[in-house]
């Protein structure tokens, strides 16, 4: 069986290793445009800021370790077309310029994504950078030595990260995003204040509610220009979302509407010998039973080993995804999964809440902590939809119990008795979680 992976980085490395030891009778081969592999994007702001000092860390594999089992690893090789009728694939070597065909028996499209490049005036002009692959890393740092005012475009996650990672270096920065507030794709607003309010305290200049119109300068940027005013800076970080590079099979495999690949539950398209993984495809949405565009590292490596189970033939399902993830920006830790009111409303699903605000643990330990935790949830089937919390303690892994709540359909009301072990060191008597649950039944 000869299986063809076209991108390598989360999805695409979690596909070959895992096929490489299940079929060792399969002819692997894995096209990747970059000279790397693997690279953990979600390290970028912390390789930026100097917390994580050696580069090579950020990779958790390479091309020699790939070739060591067996793959035949085609490193800066750009696929051009594929020919889905006859299963064919045509590239071109990067370094050399030869072109490369190939066949298929299988194909595994893990192609990632990009990030959203808006059609601004100045876009292209010298100092203007994205922040997605380790060759952003590297410009971004080099570029960054010199500049004394910084500029992100974007308030998302990799958007603030950077804004800390500026702001500890000892820079000017200002933070730009078209949306009233920052991380509105994550927390509702009672959490994102917070947020911003340690910013503003910090000096962190914050242009919300702005829109882009032009970045200014001759070669390079020297201000960027919204339709609200003008901030003159030394350089420009974007980071106002991703779109999936689908472009290869636009046309031929069902997609949602920003190309993002539809898969089914064992990860195969709507070509029954294309499978896809990570950044580039949709995944099931538990919180509405949907197809949802949700790119993340921790659902591109577990679709990327769901395709190597099931690339032969259908054997263990894909359970979903709740969108969970985490955050750590200055003093403050956050987390969410599934829905909040926010993104309800936007969805039109209509929710119920409940948000406690409560010591992590009791006051007579040494040091106790705020946190603030809401739960939404159905409010016929009472079954919990989604969650957040925000403390200066670590308190995040909450989050991923209450994902698995989402997951498995748990109502609110059980939640509140649910067998949490006390301990004076780590949490109350009665845990926050527990305190939601008997707070919602009321």
């Amino acid at each position: 069986m000869k299986i063809a992976v076209i991108g390598s980085t989360h999805a695409g490395t979690a596909a070959v290793t895992n096929m490489a030891t299940l079929y060792p009778e399969a002819e692997i081969t894995v096209y990747e445009r970059n000279d790397n592999i693997s690279f953990l994007s979600c390290g970028l702001a912390l390789y930026v800021g100097g917390v994580v000092e050696d580069p090579k860390t950020l990779f958790y594999s390479s091309p020699e370790k790939l070739q060591e089992l067996g793959i035949n690893v085609k490193i800066q090789h750009d696929v051009k077309n594929i020919d889905t009728d006859k299963q064919t694939i045509e590239a071109v070597n990067l370094v050399t310029g030869e072109e490369v065909a190939d066949r298929y028996d299988k194909l595994v499209m893990s192609t990632g994504s990009w990030p959203v490049t808006p059609p601004i005036p100045g876009i292209n002009l010298e100092n203007v950078l994205l922040a997605k692959n380790y060759s952003h890393s590297n410009t971004i740092i080099e570029k960054a030595k010199s500049a004394e005012h910084v500029t992100v475009v974007g308030a998302g996650y990799i958007g603030v990260e950077l804004v800390e990672a500026f702001e500890k270096a000892g820079k000017r920065v200002t933070l730009i995003d078209g949306v009233d507030r920052i991380l509105n794709r994550y927390l509702d607003e009672e959490f994102t204040r917070l947020v911003e309010a340690d910013f503003v305290n910090r000096g962190i200049e914050l242009r919300l509610g702005e829109s882009v119109v032009e970045f200014s300068g001759n070669e390079e940027v020297q201000a960027v220009v919204t339709n609200k005013g003008r901030v003159e800076t030394d350089l420009v970080i974007m980071c106002v979302g991703f779109r999936p590079n689908t472009e290869l099979l636009k046309g031929k495999v069902d997609m949602l509407d920003n190309g993002a690949i539809k898969v089914n539950e064992y990860m195969q398209t709507s070509d029954e010998n294309i499978y896809s993984a990570g950044d580039c495809c949709a995944v099931k949405y538990n919180p509405t039973g949907q197809h949802a565009y949700i790119p993340l590292a921790t659902n591109a490596v577990r679709m990327g080993t769901l395709v190597a189970r099931n690339i032969v033939q259908p054997t263990m399902k894909n359970v979903g995804t709740q969108g969970t993830s985490g955050l750590h920006i200055f003093d403050l830790n956050m987390a969410s999964t599934g829905l909040t009111e926010t993104s309800a409303l936007a969805l039109d699903i209509n929710v119920k809440s409940i948000t406690i605000n409560e010591k992590h643990r009791p006051e007579f330990m040494p040091t106790s902590e705020d946190v603030q935790l809401k739960i939404s949830y159905e409010p016929e089937t009472r079954k919990i939809l989604g969650a957040q919390v925000i403390s200066k303690a670590d308190v995040t892994q909450s989050i991923n119990t209450l994902s698995v709540c989402v997951q498995t359909g748990m109502t609110i009301d059980e939640l509140g008795f649910v067998d949490f072990f006390f301990q004076p060191h780590f949490n109350q008597p009665w845990n926050f979680l527990n305190k939601a649950g008997l707070a919602a039944a009321q």
